[in-house]
């Protein structure tokens, strides 16, 4: 009898979590170049174009959509006040209450970044029939919703 042990380990490229991080290593290395291009780190992409989908947004939220302690991301918030891409506001004149919205040079930004996602996709998944890519996308959220994953990826 066999036992576990005496077994060979499997080789990594027989395991989908290899395959699935080796893909994603390639995709977002690309895109953070892209983005690094236009002065913006990938949490900061996350960070605006959460921004941009609200008018106004609290401290609390954007935290929540970082995955991120409130430090670390009140300091994204600082480097994109610094950037001129975002501002913060003081709800009813209080200092421990902010609310946090693009200005308007990172209303026009958004777009720009999102048309690099657009075309780092593209430049990964283009040359996959529709069908395929759609059921890519369907079973990496079948398996976000099963494992109930919540924290955007920022890094």
């Amino acid at each position: 009898m066999t036992t576990q042990a005496s077994l060979p380990p499997s080789p990594l490229d027989a395991h989908l979590g290899f395959w699935l991080r080796f893909v994603s290593n390639h995709v977002s290395l690309r895109f953070q170049k892209l983005l690094e291009g236009e002065g913006v780190t990938v949490t900061e992409w996350v960070a605006l174009r959460t921004l941009w989908a609200q008018d106004d947004s609290s401290h609390a939220a954007l935290i929540a959509a970082l995955g991120m302690t409130k430090g670390a991301a009140s300091k994204v918030i600082t480097r994109l006040e610094e950037k001129g891409l975002a501002e913060r506001q003081l709800v009813d004149g209080r200092a421990r209450e902010q609310s946090l919205r693009l200005t308007s040079k990172g209303r026009q930004l958004v777009p720009q970044l999102a048309q690099l996602a657009d075309q780092n996709d593209a430049h990964f998944f283009a040359h996959l029939p529709a069908g395929q890519q759609q059921a890519l996308m369907a079973t990496l959220q079948a398996l976000v919703s099963h494992h109930q994953l919540k924290e955007l990826p920022t890094a």
